[in-house]
C-alpha cells in the first residue's frame, strides 16, 4: 500500500480539533496534515522498519530517561507545527521547559515543533517527499533532524542554518548540541 493524500481544502478546512477527532475515530490509520491541508494516510510499516524504529526510540528514551532534561515521544504523536501542518515523526524529542511553559493537554497533539527529530524510511516512502517533510521541520523550528534510509545505509542530518549533510554507512549520529551526551548505534538500524 502506498501513501495516499486527500486534498479536502476546497471542499472542507478541518480545524484542528476536528482533525484531531477525525484521528481518533480512525485509530487503525495513520494520518498527518499538510501545512495547505491535505491529509496524507499512511500505510503500517514491514517489520523490519518497526523493528528498526522501536531501537531508535528505545535508544532516545533511554538517553531521556537519564538525562531529564527533555521527553521522548515515538511515532503516534501529533505535533502543531507553527505552519499548522499536524506531523508524526518516527520518533522526536522536546525541552522539558518547552512543554511545561504552554501546558499542553496530554490528551491533545503538541502544539510546538519538537527540537529533535527522527524519520526512518520505509519501503512505502519516497526519499524527496521525507526530505521535503525534513525541511518543513526545520522551518518550523527543528533543531536537529535525522533522515534515515537503511536499505541505502545512508543518512541526512538536518540542522538549523546549516546545509544538509550526507553521510554513507555511518556507524553511530551524535545528538550534538541539541541532545548533549546522545550517541546513536545505528547497529541494528542500517
Amino acid at each position: 500500500m502506498n501513501t495516499i493524500a486527500l486534498d479536502l481544502h476546497s471542499v472542507i478546512d478541518l480545524t484542528d480539533e476536528q482533525f484531531f477527532q477525525l484521528c481518533q475515530q480512525n485509530r487503525d490509520l495513520k494520518f498527518e496534515r499538510t501545512a495547505t491541508g491535505k491529509i496524507i494516510i499512511m500505510p503500517p510499516t514491514g517489520w523490519g522498519t518497526g523493528n528498526r524504529n522501536i531501537k531508535i526510540s528505545t535508544r532516545l528514551e533511554i538517553w531521556a530517561e537519564r538525562d531529564n532534561t527533555g521527553i521522548a515521544f515515538d511515532s503516534s504523536t501529533g505535533f502543531i507545527l507553527p505552519n499548522k501542518a499536524i506531523r508524526s515523526p518516527d520518533a522526536a524529542w522536546v525541552r522539558r521547559d518547552r512543554i511545561e511553559v504552554i501546558n499542553p493537554n496530554p490528551d491533545k497533539f503538541l502544539p510546538l515543533a519538537p527540537d529533535f527529530v527522527v524519520e526512518l524510511m520505509s519501503a512505502s516512502d519516497l526519499l524527496e517527499d521525507l526530505q521535503a517533510k525534513m525541511r518543513e521541520y526545520i522551518e518550523n523550528g527543528v533543531r536537529l533532524g535525522w533522515l534515515i534510509d537503511p536499505k541505502q545505509q545512508y543518512v541526512e542530518i538536518y540542522r538549523q542554518g546549516r546545509e544538509v549533510e550526507a553521510l554513507l554507512s555511518p556507524t553511530t549520529l551524535s545528538g550534538e548540541d541539541v541532545l548533549p551526551g546522545f550517541v546513536l548505534n545505528l547497529q541494528g538500524i542500517l
